[in-house]
């Protein structure tokens, strides 16, 4: 019982990390109706940033705030250069954009900054802290903590605050939100920054746990079940979603795995994610498209 206990809380501490990923999504959906599959490439080159700064000799805190600059200023940038002209525009051919930037994102930082692995050290032991009758690792006590911290502060944000009741009426009615003098442009570039922060943590805290290299950009991939599962649309949707992928990722690697004999941690999440879109298209927390005709 205690090695199952274990299993599910390390998937749990795992999920909120991929909610972290997730949340990325959900932003720049929620405001503008752009998946925005340049979010992996994002993280990649915050982590990039901070470990080639970090060994040009700047501290810590210094290392992170000019990353924190940089990271806002590129989803600014994307916001302004690309998406901004191909408003109205077909969504496939918003997410053709963005799947092009990704490759444009990652060349850039290989070329500027290296193609090397790089080590990540946040201060963070990862050993093995006992609670209750079971161990869990600390370095994802840590991470997800923070994660969560940011998750829960994100939902505040954007449920309790102007900017975030200007954003759903944004993405109830762009047109009616417009009439009512909310300016649009404005606020897409405040989300774009605030995703553009996401994912600076989110490469701080992957970059520490698996190293920084092109590979980080893959952990976009278990974040889209996540958003299957959750909802596009929803931050509170990318949290549960986060929770169930991470627990459901966890048990099924130690106890289906091996009668199948294999890893299944490539695919289950997506078999999963699968099974929720046949029962609930739309996702848990997701809103069904109504069409008037």
């Amino acid at each position: 019982m205690d090695f199952f206990l274990e299993t599910l809380v390390g998937g749990l501490l795992a999920g909120v990390m991929y909610a972290l990923v997730a949340i990325g999504f959900v932003l720049i959906y929620k405001a503008s109706g752009v998946f925005n599959f340049a979010q992996g490439s994002m993280v990649l080159c915050a982590a990039l940033t901070f470990v080639t700064l970090r060994d040009k000799g700047l501290d810590f805190w210094s290392a992170g705030l000019v990353t924190l600059v940089v990271m806002v200023a590129l989803g600014v940038a994307i916001e302004r250069v690309v998406l901004r002209p191909l408003v109205n525009q077909p969504q496939i051919t918003l997410f053709m954009a963005t799947l092009g930037l990704s490759f444009v994102i990652e060349g850039v930082a290989q070329i500027l900054m290296g193609a090397s692995v790089h080590e990540l050290d946040l201060g963070v032991v990862d050993v093995p802290v006992e609670v209750g009758p079971i161990q869990i690792s600390q370095f994802d006590l840590v991470a997800a903590g923070v994660a969560g911290a940011l998750v829960i502060g994100l939902s505040i944000f954007f449920s309790a605050t102007r900017i975030g009741v200007s954003l759903r009426a944004i993405a109830d009615d762009p047109q009616a939100a417009l009439s009512i003098g909310i300016r649009l442009q404005t606020l897409w570039r405040i989300v774009w920054g605030v995703a553009g922060f996401v994912a600076l943590v989110a490469g701080l805290l992957w970059g520490a746990r698996q190293g920084v290299q092109f590979s980080l950009t893959f952990v976009v991939l278990k974040a889209l079940p996540v958003l299957l599962i959750g909802g596009f649309t929803s931050i509170a949707g990318a949290i549960v979603g986060g929770l169930i992928v991470g627990a459901a990722d966890s048990l099924a690697e130690i106890y289906i795995g091996p009668l199948l004999g294999g890893s299944v941690s490539t695919w289950f999440a997506y078999v999963l994610a699968v099974v929720f879109l046949l029962i609930r298209p739309a996702g848990l927390f997701g809103e069904r498209a109504i069409e008037r005709v």
